[in-house]
């Protein structure tokens, strides 16, 4: 494996773990100034966009599984799309003292990577997962 693709890889699970602690800095190190990302049912949002709905989640315990299908390097610039699960509950607001029931996600995220300045960062992100219902 190529020291590019170790390194996408990389992103994904820092990325994966910067979610599920709420870690919006280090989310947004990850990306580059002009990304965009994309979401079935939702308006298209820049990186400003992303940074305000990403403080949201801090309210929220979060758990992130990535299974990388493919890593395509093409010089500065890379795309990977994974099988993407993500279970979120209500850390606050239960009622009653009793925690909210978790909800998943899951489905397909496609990322498109530019390497600047040495570094990967994510420019796109297509998120197309929707509810699992039990």
């Amino acid at each position: 494996m190529q020291a590019d693709e170790q390194a996408i890889r990389q992103l994904v699970l820092n990325w994966g773990k910067a979610t599920e602690n709420g870690d919006t800095e280090q989310v947004l190190r990850m990306t580059a100034e002009d990304a965009v990302f994309l979401g079935a049912g939702v308006p298209q949002m820049n990186k400003k966009d992303f940074a305000a709905a990403f403080a949201g989640i801090k309210q929220m315990k979060l758990h992130v599984r990535s299974d990388i299908q493919e890593v395509k390097l093409l010089g500065d610039w890379a795309y990977c799309w994974n099988k993407l699960t993500v279970q979120i509950q209500q850390q606050n607001g239960a009622a009653a003292g009793k925690p909210t029931a978790p909800i998943t996600r899951a489905g397909s995220a496609l990322s498109i990577f530019r390497k600047e300045n040495g570094a990967w960062l994510l420019v796109r992100d297509a998120n197309m997962l929707s509810v699992v219902t039990p």
